[in-house]
């Protein structure tokens, strides 16, 4: 995969979201958690994780009606949990991969 399909510059992700670039970079100084690659230049380059964390703000703050303060704050809150679940899916995974293991396993008995 090319790395330009991989990343997003700062205008294609501005438009995708009919906001002015300036904004993007306003939430940059805001919002800890985002943290575009920045490239010789200073030319900003995001990454899917990036844009969903874009999303996320554009929702708490144009649609759900959050300040500033209130979104970080639920950010921030929500971080947590939200690692939790991650770590969670994982081990779930891990479980049903295992159990898939074990049946292929068992199936060469049968077969």
């Amino acid at each position: 995969m090319k790395e330009e399909a991989v990343y997003q510059t700062i205008s294609d992700v501005a438009a995708s979201l009919n906001l002015p670039t300036h904004v993007l970079r306003f939430w940059e100084t805001q919002f800890i958690q985002l943290k575009p690659m920045k490239r010789v230049g200073g030319r900003r380059y995001y990454r899917a994780e990036d844009v969903e964390l874009i999303q996320k703000i554009y929702d708490l703050l144009y649609k759900r009606g959050f300040t500033i303060k209130g979104a970080q704050k639920f950010l921030k809150d929500n971080a947590k949990k939200t690692s939790l679940q991650i770590e969670n899916k994982d081990k779930k995974q891990l479980f049903i991969d295992e159990i898939r293991s074990i049946k292929d396993y068992l199936k060469d008995f049968v077969d």
